[in-house]
């Protein structure tokens, strides 16, 4: 039977312990802590194991980070395991795991920089994932990560309709119910089993059929919007 690590949450002093040093690392290209968060939501809840020395320099931007001596190495790889067990913990027990959003100078979370890092853990096991997107049963689930990801695309094609803050937490709350159920699919549990209790913000993704509208609200089908779209 699969284990993790029981180890607590981390501490808000160690989530910014972290986020410093992500955003502390040369080249400034490492991911801040909303995109870690969401790039290990998608690695964990993906069709295979990804290993850290295979995403480690996708997670720090390319580069080796660098440490100033062992125990801050210690310290920070520390933190990282013990972060990877939380969503990972979460999530096999039956229940939804809720993002680490960061909020902007008026304290609003938008969620774009977790779907960002959760699309570009997705490329990392990339026709997984495709396989998701193609089902019409439980491919829905995938459309809120997707509205956030394409919110602010550069083709105006992708991006989905203007998001108000209240429509904005609702595909929050779906993003994270679709993060349960992409679990469950890579996995094959059925969606009504153990730990089913615990899921009481969950919102089941309706089923979405390749030629119907796309839920995210841009006018087009969904195969040629989200469905289609998305892991290419």
């Amino acid at each position: 039977m699969t284990t993790f690590a029981q180890h607590e949450p981390l501490t808000d002093a160690e989530l910014d312990r972290l986020g410093h040093f992500l955003k502390s690392c040369k080249g400034g290209r490492a991911m801040n802590l909303e995109q870690l968060d969401g790039f290990f939501a998608a690695l964990i809840a993906g069709p295979e194991a990804v290993m850290p020395s295979e995403y480690n320099r996708e997670l720090f931007g390319g580069e080796t980070p660098e440490f100033s001596n062992l125990d801050e190495a210690k310290d920070i790889l520390g933190l990282l395991t013990r972060h990877w067990n939380t969503i990972a913990g979460t999530l096999f027990k039956g229940e939804v795991y809720g993002p680490i959003l960061l909020q902007n100078e008026n304290g609003v979370a938008h969620g774009n920089d977790w779907a960002h890092g959760f699309m570009r853990g997705t490329l990392m096991r990339h026709d997984g994932w495709l396989e998701l997107v193609n089902d019409e049963e439980q491919g829905g689930c995938m459309v809120p990560i997707f509205m956030l990801h394409y919110e602010h695309d550069t083709d105006p094609k992708m991006r989905p309709k203007p998001i108000s803050p209240e429509r904005r937490e609702d595909v929050i709350v779906h993003m994270a119910a679709g993060l349960l159920q992409a679990y469950r699919y890579f996995r094959k549990q059925p969606q009504n089993g153990a730990g089913a209790g615990t899921l009481e913000p969950r919102r089941n993704a309706p089923k979405v059929g390749r030629n119907n509208l796309c839920p995210c609200g841009s006018g087009k089908k969904y195969k040629r919007c989200c469905g289609g779209a998305s892991v290419n």
